[in-house]
């Protein structure tokens, strides 16, 4: 198992869905984080990337993040689409391709709002 390097983060009222993958692209976390947890859990990780879907709280964890030494991009919801798994349904959403040269992969590069 490798070290991660990039999560994909999904944010919700009270628990957070967390998709993290190493260097090869190899799922190393996958895991429901509720937001009592969330910034102990970040502070344990080393410094990486995380992508989080822009909406109306994500700018409050983006700070947070990033003052716990992570590198936060926040994405609009059009860029979101190659991410989604699963129609609707919140559980798992994370879950998508994070491995480079994908399209979504190169939108959580570009964009960065903090």
């Amino acid at each position: 198992m490798g070290s991660v390097t990039t999560i994909g983060l999904d944010l919700a009222r009270n628990v957070f869905q967390v998709h993290g993958v190493d260097a090869e692209g190899v799922a190393v976390i996958r895991q429901r984080l509720t937001r009592g947890r969330m910034l102990r859990f970040f502070a344990k990780l080393p410094p990486c990337l995380v992508g989080i879907e822009a909406c109306a709280t994500s700018h409050y964890w983006a700070r947070e993040l990033v003052g716990l030494g992570h590198d936060v991009k926040l994405m609009p919801a059009h860029y979101m689409k190659p991410y989604v798994k699963r129609g609707q349904e919140r559980r798992g959403r994370c879950g998508g391709d994070l491995r480079g040269g994908d399209p979504a992969d190169d939108a959580l590069r570009r964009h960065r709002v903090a």
